[in-house]
Parts: C-alpha cells; structure tokens; sequence
C-alpha cells in the first residue's frame, strides 16, 4: 500500500522560514518524480516545486524561485520543501506528490496528471 505522509506545516511569521517533509512507503521514488504541490482556499492547486528523483533535476513555480529548494533523501525515502522568506500569498494546504518509474519533463514534474500517488497534506499558516 501506498502512503506518503507530509509534515512539519505550522503557523509562522510573515518572512519567517518553514521546512515540510513527506515521507514514502510501499512505493520506489528513487527512478521517478516526486513533487510539491499546494492549494489555498478558493484557489486551484497548483505545482510548487519538484524534482526527479534519479538525476536529482528540479523545477520550481515561478512564485517561489530563489525561496523554496526541494531535496529529497533516497536512503530514507522522504521528500523535503524548505521555504524562506514566506508571504500570505504561500498560505496554503501542502500535498506531496509521487510517480514511480517515470521520466518527467520540467513541464510535468509541476502538473497534477504525472503523479499517481498522493499525501493528504499539511497546512502552512503566515501570520502578519
């Protein structure tokens, strides 16, 4: 059975700093995509960040360049967004996302079809 668990959401400062993680079982992540998505209220879900997991390649939404980095621990299975310098606008609810065996463009890594597993997400709150 599939099951990636997300972690580390809380409620933190505007400009303050926050690390998720997303841990992986019953499925290989090391020859395939895994991703960051999010979703705030009234809003699509949308791409954030996301990275092959063979060759280590990643894509980010313009949004969040320069602030996020995803990096992932094969050894551990587990997945990681840090976010700096966060905003009201990075508000949301967090999924991690994972497709095993596949190759993903940049395009794709960042689309909501390439990934067949899903997390049932972490809330990030920023408070002003």
């Amino acid at each position: 059975q599939v099951q990636l668990v997300e972690s580390g959401g809380a409620s933190v400062q505007a400009g303050g700093s926050l690390s998720l993680s997303c841990a992986a079982s019953g499925v290989t992540t090391s020859n395939g995509c895994m991703a960051w998505f999010r979703q705030a209220p009234g809003k699509e879900r949308e791409g954030v960040a996301g990275i092959r997991t063979g060759a280590g390649s990643t894509a980010y939404a313009d949004s969040v360049k320069g602030r996020f980095t995803i990096s992932q621990d094969n050894a551990k299975n587990t997945l990681y967004l840090q976010m700096n310098s966060l905003t009201s606008e990075d508000a949301a609810m967090y999924y991690c996302a994972a497709a095993s065996r596949t190759y993903c463009s940049a395009y794709s890594l960042l689309r909501e079809y390439t990934y067949p597993y899903w997390g049932q997400g972490t809330q990030v709150t920023i408070s002003s």
